[in-house]
């Protein structure tokens, strides 16, 4: 992850990440609990994510599923 600039960076809820994605929390909650998607940041009983962090996972997502497409294209017409 990158290194974090508060002062340019939000805080976002589960509710911003799943309208974002269009994905449930509880995915998201399994994929934080084991490594996959950004930890929270616990505010007492609140959590919130580094909007930085999300948008990177996202775009990493979106590139490791272009390369793989590349990659089975590629391989189907060798």
């Amino acid at each position: 992850m990158s290194t974090i600039n508060i002062h340019e960076d939000k805080f976002v809820s589960m509710q911003f990440i799943t309208e974002l994605t269009g994905l449930s929390d509880k995915w998201f909650y399994k994929l934080a609990h084991e490594g996959k998607f950004p930890k929270p940041v616990k505010f007492g009983r609140s959590s919130r994510w580094i909007e930085s962090e999300v948008k990177e996972w996202i775009e990493e997502k979106i590139k490791l599923s272009r390369t793989d497409s590349v990659v089975i294209f590629n391989e189907g017409n060798e």
